[in-house]
């Protein structure tokens, strides 16, 4: 199984998703021009990693912003999280959020009251 390792741009996050550690990282803006182009390669690799997790998947998310159609794409990526953790292995999702940024925390918060996975909310001093 490939890693996946995609460099960010103005529009679409830095993303690395590595089988053999268990990482999976979504860093910066995500406004893709087509979120679902964007996000279904790595949907479609977590469906492949579900069937063969570490014991610890441990997911960070670190998004300065996005647009409601990532939105729901993220949630897909969750999802699939969701189906992992359920499989009974270890995944935490660490949600990053700058410390004045209301708006990314509630993102985070929503998301948690969605899927059933353990949440960290961490804040990081500008």
């Amino acid at each position: 199984m490939e890693p996946i390792s995609i460099e960010g741009t103005q529009k679409t996050p830095t993303v690395n998703f590595n089988h053999e550690t268990g990482k999976i990282e979504i860093k910066g803006r995500s406004i893709p021009e087509n979120s679902i182009e964007f996000y279904k390669p790595l949907v479609d690799w977590l469906e492949q990693y579900g069937a063969a997790p570490q014991k610890l998947t441990e997911v960070n998310v670190q998004l300065e912003y996005f647009n409601t159609s990532s939105s729901k794409c993220i949630l897909d990526v969750f999802k699939k999280l969701e189906a992992i953790y359920k499989g009974g292995n270890e995944v935490v999702i660490n949600w990053y959020y700058e410390e004045d940024d209301e708006d990314m925390l509630e993102a985070g918060e929503d998301y948690q009251s969605i899927i059933k996975i353990p949440f960290k909310m961490i804040e990081i001093a500008e």
